[in-house]
């Protein structure tokens, strides 16, 4: 499995890369957060822009970027549209969606741009496309906040998102029951000894699926999710305590 290398972060190797999510609403608490994150222990920082009050006008956009690459110095920036329909904070139309990823890709102010691969092919491939053009990185994303398909439903859009040319696939789902927490770690096991060339990331959301954000070494995710202050989505737990267990895992692993 080849790795991906960000601003000196190796994904794909190791303890599971933490990404923290910044959902403020205002400019102005978006790079304040920011500012705070500095000296964590995190390898990546989520600008959710869906949460940002002004994220249909271009010009905003591109001043919080700016800022936000100023603040965060060599930490690597995901920027992050999430869609209504899949549990972000607005609907967006799909050519607009578009237009806002490839100007935020060419902007040389973020490392890598998550992209909906659902949507439709079409739109999938065509920000893809044009995130690589820019020379940026796309994390596809699936997610689902209703429950936790089978097997080979999970397995199905892992596959579809590395062939349709996501670098960093993932995928998060609800649990209705802990045995979901199983099939999503499975699945996880399976596409990472069978299928995978990538990096990628699966979680199962919830106090049920916490797990699933911590042992991401022992079963093939790349990358899990954690919390400095606030939460982009349920079961994400403070950086502190992901860090200290992981490092007990990884330990335990290779004593």
């Amino acid at each position: 499995m080849k790795t991906i290398n960000l601003r000196g972060t190796e994904i794909g190797k190791g303890i599971p890369k933490i990404i923290v999510p910044i959902v403020d609403c205002t400019a102005d608490a978006i790079v304040a957060k920011a500012m705070t994150l500095k000296g964590t222990a995190l390898h990546m920082v989520e600008w959710r822009a869906d949460f940002y009050e002004d994220v249909m006008d271009t010009e905003s956009v591109m001043d919080v970027l700016s800022r936000l690459r100023t603040a965060l110095g060599e930490i690597p920036l995901l920027f992050t549209f999430r869609t209504k329909r899949e549990g972000g904070e607005r609907p967006i139309d799909m050519d607009a969606y578009t237009i806002l990823n490839k100007t935020v890709a060419e902007s040389s102010l973020v490392d890598a741009v998550d992209v909906e691969i659902f949507f439709s092919d079409t739109v999938a491939r065509e920000n893809i496309q044009a995130i690589h053009r820019a020379g940026v990185i796309v994390v596809g994303s699936n997610h689902d906040f209703n429950k936790t398909p089978d097997r080979s439903d999970l397995l199905y859009r892992l596959r579809k998102m590395q062939e349709m040319g996501a670098d960093i696939p993932k995928i998060a789902v609800m649990p209705t029951c802990k045995a979901d927490v199983i099939t999503l770690l499975y699945v996880t096991q399976e596409m990472y000894t069978k299928y995978a060339d990538r990096p990628f990331i699966t979680m199962s959301m919830s106090g049920d699926g916490v797990i699933s954000r911590l042992c991401g070494e022992v079963f093939g995710s790349s990358m899990t999710f954690g919390a400095v202050g606030q939460v982009s989505a349920p079961g994400q737990i403070p950086v502190e305590q992901l860090n200290m267990v992981m490092e007990i895992l990884h330990n335990a692993m290779y004593m």
